[in-house]
């Protein structure tokens, strides 16, 4: 294993010289012709569905609108009151703590998953029973994980024949915890399968030498699969981080009531903006206000997003 920095000027050049070439032909000509058909479709649905809304909102976040009547101007003043308003920092605070709990917990289950699973036979059939979670509608996940915990579900009929008496209330004393181990066994598939992913290119070779050498499994995970995967592991980390903000279903679903909201404990932002709104037995409508937590927020990905790929920039690795 050799990490590589910077190849020699001269090959440089001649990669370069050889592009250009190839660029020059006809078939490099036509792929140049090819290139705004094949792209445009996509772009045009980019700023349809996400630079055009994006701005709607920004523009938005800057007045007081119910949805329906006269919108009015109010400048900053839906920030100045949005970050003094301790309902939405409470929300921000616990879509931070969703992002750093459940993102530990989930990546330190998948790698454990993926060291196990590794040389595991029928591990392709495992890998599509872990990932069925992950595609099934969140809704009705919480409907499932409502039923395991609650007051008579299969959790205290487990702890009733395992150690007597009555399990605890879950959903009223617990629900904040219950919520973020739900979410774990959520993801936990799918980003297993990313990581397997990453670590299935790995030559068998490299495990095998570390044996002969005497390696412990933590010492083949610290200097081998961790290395050789980081590359997975980073894009993975920023596929959470942005999903971690987006959470929404399965909270409101699982916590909520009818016609009601989840307590006030368990809002992260998405709930915040759409409590804002519609939530509630007596919807907002504050769309103006709703639509500046949704800037903040979308402010936040971007941060946190540009923060992390350079956290986790390593010099590529080549096996």
């Amino acid at each position: 294993m050799a990490a590589v920095s910077a190849l020699p000027a001269g090959t440089r050049a001649r990669r370069g010289s050889s592009r250009a070439s190839a660029a020059s032909t006809p078939l490099g000509r036509r792929r140049r012709r090819m290139f705004w058909p094949f792209l445009l479709p996509a772009l045009l649905l980019y700023v349809v569905f996400f630079i055009a809304p994006s701005l709607a909102s920004l523009w938005i976040s800057f007045t007081k609108w119910d949805g329906v009547g006269e919108m009015r101007s109010r400048g900053i003043e839906n920030y100045k009151i949005l970050l003094g308003d301790s309902a939405f920092l409470g929300a921000f605070g616990y879509t931070l703590l969703i992002l750093v709990v459940v993102g530990a917990a989930t990546f330190v289950v998948s790698f454990a998953l993926t060291m196990v699973l590794r040389d595991m036979k029928g591990k392709a059939i495992v890998r599509a029973v872990m990932f069925f979670p992950y595609i099934v509608a969140p809704v009705v996940l919480s409907v499932f994980w409502g039923f395991m915990f609650s007051s008579d579900g299969l959790v205290n009929n487990a702890w009733h024949a395992v150690l007597g008496g009555t399990g605890p209330n879950w959903m009223a004393n617990h629900l904040s915890a219950i919520i973020m181990l739900g979410l774990t066994w959520v993801n936990t598939g799918f980003y297993t399968t990313i990581i397997m992913a990453g670590v299935d290119r790995i030559p068998p070779d490299l495990y095998e030498d570390c044996s002969l050498a005497g390696a412990t499994a933590w010492q083949r995970f610290r200097y081998v699969t961790l290395p050789l995967s980081w590359d997975v592991v980073a894009t993975a980390a920023v596929l959470w981080t942005i999903s971690s903000l987006k959470i929404f279903e399965f909270i409101y679903a699982f916590g909520g009531t009818t016609n009601d909201m989840p307590p006030l404990s368990v809002w992260n932002s998405a709930l915040f903006i759409y409590g804002s709104t519609f939530g509630g037995r007596v919807p907002q409508y504050q769309f103006g206000y709703a639509s500046a937590a949704a800037v903040v927020m979308l402010a936040a990905v971007t941060v946190l997003v540009v923060l992390l790929r350079r956290l986790l920039r390593r010099e590529a690795v080549q096996f």
